[in-house]
C-alpha cells in the first residue's frame, strides 16, 4: 500500500488500533476540504498494530479530543515536508462538548444552549464526571 507523504500537514500516529475511525468522527475530518488518509492496523514494533490518520493541511486540530480517545498518540506537524513538531499527549483535565450527559435530570438536557463539560474525576480509570451532575460519562458515550 502506498500512501503519499504529506508536505504541510498533521500526522496523528500511534494511535490505538480500532481507534483511528472514533478520532475521525470526532474531530470532524469528513467535513475538511483536503485529503485525510486513515491508514488501521499497520504493524507497529512498540505497539503490535496501531492506526495513523494523515491530514494533509496545516489546521488547528482538538489535542484533548485526542487525548481522551487515546493518550498515547503522538501529534507530527509537518512542514515543507519535513518533520517540523512532536507533541505527546496526556488525558485532559476537562473536555468541552466532546462527549454528552446521558443524565435525563441533567440541565444540559432541558438547556440545550449550555456546553457539555466533563471533569477527569480519576485519571488511572479514565472517568470522566459532569460539571453540572456528576453523572459519569459512559465509555460509549459520544
Amino acid at each position: 500500500m502506498n500512501i503519499d507523504s504529506i508536505q504541510n500537514g498533521i500526522v496523528i500516529d500511534h494511535i490505538k488500533a480500532g481507534s483511528g475511525m472514533r478520532l475521525y468522527e470526532l474531530l470532524h475530518l469528513g467535513d475538511l476540504d483536503v485529503s485525510v488518509a486513515i491508514i488501521k492496523n499497520v504493524t507497529s514494533k512498540k505497539m503490535g498494530k496501531k492506526d495513523i490518520i494523515k491530514i494533509d493541511a496545516d489546521i488547528p486540530v482538538d489535542l484533548d479530543v485526542i487525548g481522551y480517545v487515546d493518550p498515547g498518540a503522538t501529534i507530527n506537524i509537518i512542514k515543507n515536508g519535513a518533520l517540523t513538531e512532536k507533541k505527546t499527549l496526556a488525558l485532559p483535565q476537562k473536555l468541552t462538548n466532546v462527549i454528552k450527559c446521558k443524565n435525563p435530570r441533567c440541565i444540559t438536557s432541558c438547556e440545550q444552549e449550555l456546553p457539555h463539560v466533563f471533569k477527569l474525576a480519576d485519571e488511572a480509570k479514565k472517568i470522566y464526571r459532569c460539571v453540572y451532575c456528576e453523572t459519569k460519562a459512559q465509555e460509549n458515550n459520544h
